[in-house]
């Protein structure tokens, strides 16, 4: 393979809603079984990301003692990963728990700019302190502009908790990032950005936004209800957890026409049946 191909992977994890000594969310889900099958199944898997991004709501209440609970979770995990805040999140809480965690500032929005192999990932802070909607401080949307002009040759993919377009779903959309017309003002100054990837909606979604492509991450526990009629209610399923893999492929010396290229890919959490052979040993199709 050429060597100036070869992928970086980052894989993305989002709404773990973690809660005290693993009580069950909403008196239903078991969220911290859910999580230790998902650090198993990234350990394991074959296609080995080079970092993670939990893109927020990284607990339920944001309490100290459930980002401990959490830490203890996340321990067993042997690939390095990064948090931005959700709405259920608390700041301050999350920056004690995390002192590891350099790339989280001391003061403010939790924003941050990390480089992994050939790619930026530019992590924003959406939340609102109590409240359930996203909005992007002035200081944070300077950051992303900052962020974007310094290395105009290398991509970059944004991550945060609130997605800045609408779903459908009627009560997560009057909960996603409020200015999202600021975004798309920065967002069309630069021209590489690759993905803006969201989480909060417990489901993938996918669009284009300011030109973009824009995406949701599912969560690996319970899903919001895809229920898209005006009085739809504001509930959940339990549904087949995932992740998102986002896989970058720079250009490559044999193949010119291409420039660099993203594709991420919807991951099912857990053991299922194969893989198995299209064609038996002599190449005739099963």
């Amino acid at each position: 393979m050429d060597q100036n191909s070869v992928p970086t992977v980052i894989a993305q994890i989002s709404d773990l809603h973690i809660k005290p000594g693993g009580a069950a969310a909403y008196g239903v889900v078991d969220t911290a079984a859910y999580l230790r099958s998902c650090v198993a199944f990234l350990n394991e898997y074959p296609i080995r990301p080079d970092a993670i991004v939990i893109s927020g709501d990284l607990v339920d209440v944001g309490s100290d003692e459930e980002y401990a609970f959490l830490r203890n979770i996340l321990k067993p995990l042997q690939i390095p990963f990064y948090v931005i805040p959700g709405n259920h999140d608390e700041r301050d809480s999350l920056r004690r728990s995390f002192p590891d965690h350099s790339y989280l500032s001391a003061h403010g929005p939790l924003n941050a700019l990390v480089r992994v192999r050939d790619v930026d990932l530019i992590l924003l802070d959406s939340s609102v302190p109590g409240k359930p909607h996203g909005f992007l401080e002035k200081e944070s949307l300077e950051f992303l502009d900052t962020s974007l002009a310094s290395q105009r040759g290398r991509p970059a993919l944004v991550f945060l908790h609130h997605p800045p377009f609408l779903t459908g779903i009627r009560h997560m959309d009057c909960q996603n990032l409020l200015n999202a017309d600021e975004l798309a003002i920065i967002l069309r100054q630069h021209q590489r950005t690759k993905i803006i990837a969201a989480g909060h909606v417990h489901r993938t979604a996918l669009t284009l936004f300011a030109g973009i492509p824009a995406t949701i991450c599912p969560s690996p526990a319970h899903a919001v209800a895809l229920d898209i009629t005006p009085e739809g209610p504001s509930a959940f399923k339990i549904e087949p957890p995932g992740m998102h893999l986002h896989i970058w492929t720079p250009a490559s010396k044999s193949s010119p026409v291409h420039s660099g290229e993203l594709v991420t890919h919807l991951v099912p959490i857990g053991d299922f049946p194969g893989p198995y052979p299209f064609f038996d040993e002599n190449g005739n199709l099963l």
